[in-house]
Order: C-alpha cells, then structure tokens, then sequence
C-alpha cells in the first residue's frame, strides 16, 4: 500500500529539543556519561501538596470526563491567580484549561488563523512557534533581535514587519532561549501599536515566575483595558510549580476567542486530565515557598554558568533575566577545526560538543539564531560544574 501523507505532515518539523532529550536517553541507556543541557524542565520534584491533592482526587473517584475547557474549580483558581498576580479580571467564560500551554498556543493557532495570515515572531523565539503558525496554513513573519540590544524588540523593526495580512504579535517573555523579557516601555509601544493596527496579541507567559535580579514580569495585558480585550494570555503550571508531565496550561482572552478553542478543544482531546486539573487547583491557590526556593536555585545555577562561559575565549553570552536558559554566541569558533573538519553552524557545534564532550545543547538555529547554542541549566549544579568543564576542554581543542 502506498501511504500519501499530507502537506502539512510532510513539511512539519519534529520538536529539536525533543530530539537532543531523546538522543541524550539513548546514550544513558548505553552507559556513556551524559550532561543534558537541552530539555526544558525543572529538575525538582513536583511539591507535596499538588501530589497529595492528585492522590485526594484518585481516592475520591475524581477520574472521570470532566467539561472540555476545564472544571469550575480549576478555572476559579485561574481567575484568582491571574488577579493576584497580574492585575488581570477575567470571568469564566473568558478561560480555558488544556493539556499544557503548548495544547493552549495551538488551539489559538486553530481558532484564528487561516491560510495567508501573517503572524509576527520576534526571534530568537520558541521552536513550537513558527512550527504551529505553519501548521494551520498560516505564515510566521520573523522580526530578528539583536544580542547587543539584549535581545529586546524596537518599534522599527516591529513596525516595518506589520503588512495588512498581519492578524497577530506572539510574544514570550522571560522568552525561551533567550532568558530576555520585555521592558515595560516596550510593551507599551507594542500594545499601542497592536491598537493602532488593530491586531491581536498572543502573550505566553510560561516562565513569569522565574526571574532574577529585581526584575518582574508584566503582562502585557495589564497595561489597559483596549489591550486586554485583544490579547490572549497563555500559560502553565509546567515551569513554576515543576509539573511538566501532569500536563495543564490554560488561557485567558476574549469570550469570543475562547468559545472558539473550547469548541476545537472538545473534537480534539476533550478535557485535560481530570487529576491532574485537582493537582493545579492547590498549584495555584496552594504555599508558593517551594516555587521561591526554585528561583534561588535557578540563579545561583544561572550565575555560576554565565561566568564559566563567558570566561572562555571566543564564547559572549548575555545575562538573562528570567526562564532557565543561556544563550552563547559560539560563532567565534566557527570555520575551527574538529576532527579535520571545519565546524560551520550551530547544528555542527551541538554535534561536536555530544560527541566530543558528551554535553546535549540544542542548536540555535531552531530558536531563528545560527551564532548560538541554547543551554538550560534546569539540572543540578554538580552537573553544570562537570558540563562547563568538558565544554572548556572540547572549545579548547579545536584548531582555529
């Protein structure tokens, strides 16, 4: 039988991050001593209160379908969280649970986007961004930072970007890979050019918890009404509260919009797993101590790292403000040899430094950048010591 796939699943693209984590497995299961810089996740355990409210749940029958946008429960613990800690009012109607932020971005993707839309992405951005816009027929149009800007956005560049096929800004900030987020007079000059233009804002907030140096993250929603009502919040109990594999993000926008993804929800998946939304209940409404211990680990990770790469000769790397990643221009190395062979770009770099070094990184050139690499330092600092020292070994062995 000869099986035709469809365009989209021909030009689809698998998750890069995804790929290092699998070949980093592979390579444990063979025995070799591994520092895996590439997933995304934290390396703490999920706290006791949300397990205990999952195993609450499983004992008290709570294992059945529930509504496909989520239960009442868990979409009041979101409006208060949304209130407490972004200043933001929404309703019920106005949210929607799904099985993590990554569900919620596509059903945005579904709801609103048709063939011919252009959807801005300032880069570097996340993998799965561009992949989804494409996925639903759309096209992502990508507005290059710079790294001596620290990676933030102007208004020229956004500006030149918007054609009257624009129907969206994505922003991400902290932003995955760059650790960046947004000063609060450029989302000012992004919401005012969202209004001016009359365009809808997508504004994932994934890793707003974690941020470090006395910065805090605003959403953008929050700066006045006219913008909240064109902007669809996207986050997840994922990053802050250590629960990647229970599965729940969710999003918050206009009733219109989210009617929209509750409906293409329902012929989807139908309801993110029912525990798993008690887990997120006493994530949310729950103590916030563990989630503050996190951060501090998470910065003095962050900082330890920094300096290690930035004290190697021919590697720059800025200081993140936020998320669990960095992100080091390695270009100074290429057109060096390894093995006799010229490295030339980031996927040869990544490839290099697993084979050599047996560190997994994640190429730049996912992100929208060629001159890096994404390191994530959710992995314990024993771990961070050992890889910062094999990547000093392999940078230095190559012949320039």
């Amino acid at each position: 039988m000869t099986v035709h796939l469809s365009s989209r699943a021909r030009n689809a693209s698998p998750s890069a991050t995804l790929a290092m984590a699998a070949i980093a497995k592979q390579m444990k299961a063979e025995g070799i001593d591994v520092v895996d810089f590439g997933l995304g996740e934290p390396d703490f355990e999920t706290p006791d209160h949300i397990k205990e409210a999952a195993i609450t749940a499983i004992r008290e029958g709570f294992t059945r379908y529930t509504a496909a946008a989520g239960i009442d429960e868990l979409k009041q613990a979101i409006i208060t969280k949304l209130k407490r800690d972004n200043g933001l009012s929404y309703n019920p109607a106005e949210v929607i649970v799904s099985c993590g932020s990554k569900h919620s971005l596509f059903n945005v993707a579904e709801a609103l986007f048709e063939s011919g839309d252009e959807i801005i992405v300032p880069a570097p951005y996340w993998v799965t961004y561009t992949e989804q816009i494409r996925l639903v027929d759309a096209r992502p149009v990508i507005v290059p930072t710079r790294e001596e800007d620290g990676f933030h956005l102007t208004r020229e560049a956004l500006e030149s970007a918007i054609t009257p096929k624009t129907k969206a800004i994505l922003l991400n900030s902290p932003c995955n890979p760059t650790g960046a987020m947004i000063p609060l007079e450029q989302l000012r000059t992004i919401a005012a050019l969202a209004v001016e233009r009359d365009l809808l804002v997508i504004s994932d907030e994934a890793y707003e918890s974690l941020t470090y140096d006395g910065h805090a993250h605003m959403s953008i929603a929050s700066l006045d009404e006219e913008v909240r009502k064109r902007t669809i919040v996207v986050n997840t109990v994922s990053k802050a509260y250590a629960m990647t594999g229970w599965r729940i993000g969710y999003a918050a926008g206009p009733a219109e919009i989210i009617k929209a993804m509750s409906t293409i929800q329902s012929q989807v998946t139908s309801n993110p797993t029912s525990i798993a939304q008690k887990a997120a209940v006493a994530a949310l409404l729950g103590p916030h101590d563990d989630l503050r211990a996190m951060v501090v680990e998470f910065d003095r990770r962050r900082k330890y790292l920094i300096g290690r790469l930035n004290a190697i000769p021919g590697i720059t790397c800025t200081n993140p403000e936020g998320a669990f990643y960095l992100f080091p221009n390695v270009s100074g190395f290429y057109g060096a040899a390894a093995n006799g062979h010229p490295i030339r770009n980031s996927a040869e770099m990544a490839a290099y430094l697993l084979q050599t070094a047996h560190v997994v990184s994640v190429p730049g050139s996912e992100f929208g950048s060629d001159a890096h690499l994404r390191l994530s330092y959710a992995t314990s600092m024993e771990r961070i010591r050992t890889g910062a020292e094999r990547i000093e070994r392999a940078l230095g062995a190559l012949r320039r």
